[in-house]
């Protein structure tokens, strides 16, 4: 399948076939995972799985980097 982008205000924007959308249940409010190895662009939908590791992750990031300051406000 072949598509073209599409302009979107100042951005371009791929379009999906609904057909595509339902066989990987991803509809608007779903996340997307997007890479590229510099030659390809891979879209994925993020898995809840993910989402909750992802957010596990940038927790722990939040607490090591400012330690300190949540024991002070904890006093």
């Amino acid at each position: 399948m072949r598509r073209t982008l599409t302009t979107i205000g100042n951005d371009l924007g791929l379009i999906i076939d609904r057909s595509i959308l339902e066989l990987l249940h991803i509809d608007k409010d779903t996340p997307l995972e997007i890479e590229t190895d510099g030659k390809s662009l891979t879209i994925r939908p993020v898995t809840p799985e993910e989402q909750k590791s992802q957010v596990g992750d940038a927790t722990k990031r939040m607490m090591d980097a400012h330690d300190k300051t949540l024991h002070k406000l904890a006093k």
